[in-house]
């Protein structure tokens, strides 16, 4: 449907999947461009494709929905304005995906913790046999939905929209579908739905920050990422922290396109001159000299606890890996210092000695290297966070309070 594949591409993805018996499939594999994905059918990197509709141009990070590739979802997530929640309407397809521990609830959760604060519910695969274009079972999908999006804190009136497609037959994508596919839908396709949704605002003028979240070598280093704050311009004398690098900016592309200039919301690839591509890990944050990025070894943090591993309890000692923006570091617990009381949301008196699932607090968290962030009243961005243990995410968590010098001296 994105006129980034044309038919004959469509066509070739078609027999490659029903040589590999994975018919359904072939439209996943428009985006699933790496072999490994093909052979398993899931996506596993975060794709990356682009699209315009008549206002604005969309980059798909088209995150995996498996279960072992959930910090890959995180790093699409993370640079997300409008996370797209794809559920198959599909029997039983849908109730697997939902179930406690089903992958469609942890990424709801993590998509809230990391900002992904406008959510397009789309029901997918409506033109199946076991669905066809049901008004019950997209309403049964939606009503099961909402308490839930609820919970994980959206704002379903404000926030939260819901529709119907067929990515196969391009229902409901690109143009509203006809009454005789879905007598009941008078709703907008999904390009005008994604049209009107109101990204954050972030500022061209602030102290620029860019995480890193690949870098090779062309004709020098080139960092690619999103600008979550400031503007690039060629030439500019930056900085990549933490390890202090100073850097000049040779060349900006946006898409394939070369830039002069780039302001902030955008994902971009910039050259740059002064540092090794070697010494450069993704986590890293291209900055502005004059107001650089903290970076820390330790922090104070809110967390939320969802679900602890096997009735572990939640306790200083605690250790678990911590992802922030770009950055995937193994974290300590070190101290828990408040407990928020859920239903007056203050503090409690009793300084807790541990914790369960459910539970909200302020904790002290160590790192063992330096990490770039920043408090998330300043730039929420890169300042919030989700810990995961084997594989599971245990707690999200925003960062309240950074060191200051005096206390690092």
């Amino acid at each position: 449907e994105f006129r980034q594949v044309d038919d004959r591409t469509i066509q070739k993805y078609e027999r490659e999947a029903k040589d590999k018996n994975r018919e359904s499939w072939y439209m996943a594999y428009i985006m699933d461009t790496n072999e490994e994905e093909r052979v398993k059918g899931i996506t596993v990197e975060v794709g990356r494709a682009h699209f315009e509709t008549d206002t604005t141009r969309f980059t798909i990070l088209d995150a995996p929905g498996h279960k072992s590739y959930v910090p890959n979802m995180i790093s699409g997530a993370s640079q997300a304005d409008i996370g797209v929640l794809v559920i198959s309407a599909r029997k039983g397809e849908f109730e697997t995906g939902y179930e406690r521990g089903g992958q469609t609830r942890e990424h709801v959760q993590l998509a809230k913790t990391l900002g992904v604060t406008k959510l397009l519910v789309v029901v997918n695969k409506m033109d199946d046999p076991t669905v066809n274009w049901s008004k019950e079972r997209y309403d049964e999908i939606e009503s099961k939905m909402v308490p839930f999006l609820r919970s994980s804190g959206y704002n379903v009136k404000k926030d939260v929209q819901f529709l119907p497609i067929s990515g196969l037959l391009g229902s409901n994508l690109k143009t509203r579908m006809e009454k005789s596919v879905c007598p009941w839908w008078n709703g907008p396709c999904l390009f005008e739905t994604l049209d009107a949704v109101e990204v954050p605002p972030r500022d061209p003028n602030g102290p620029l920050r860019m995480p890193i979240i690949d870098k090779f070598k062309d004709m020098g280093t080139v960092v690619m990422g999103k600008i979550e704050s400031g503007s690039i311009r060629e030439g500019d004398n930056l900085l990549v922290m933490p390890n202090k690098a100073a850097v000049k900016v040779l060349a900006i592309f946006c898409d394939e396109d070369k830039v002069r200039h780039v302001g902030p919301g955008e994902n971009v690839r910039v050259r740059l001159s002064g540092v090794e591509e070697d010494d450069i890990l993704s986590g890293f944050v291209l900055c502005s000299v004059a107001k650089p990025i903290h970076a820390v070894t330790e922090f104070v943090a809110q967390l939320q606890i969802l679900e602890l591993l096997d009735n572990a309890i939640f306790t200083a000692g605690y250790k678990a890996v911590l992802h922030i923006h770009s950055v995937v570091e193994e974290c300590e617990i070190v101290e828990l210092m408040q407990q928020i009381d859920l239903k007056t949301k203050k503090p409690m008196k009793k300084k807790p000695l541990f914790v369960k699932n459910g539970a909200i607090v302020l904790c002290r968290v160590q790192v063992n290297n330096l990490i770039c962030v920043e408090k998330f009243s300043d730039f929420a961005q890169l300042g919030r966070f989700t810990l995961r243990t084997e594989g599971k995410t245990v707690a999200v968590g925003k960062i309240t309070a950074l060191p200051t010098v005096a206390d690092i001296a």
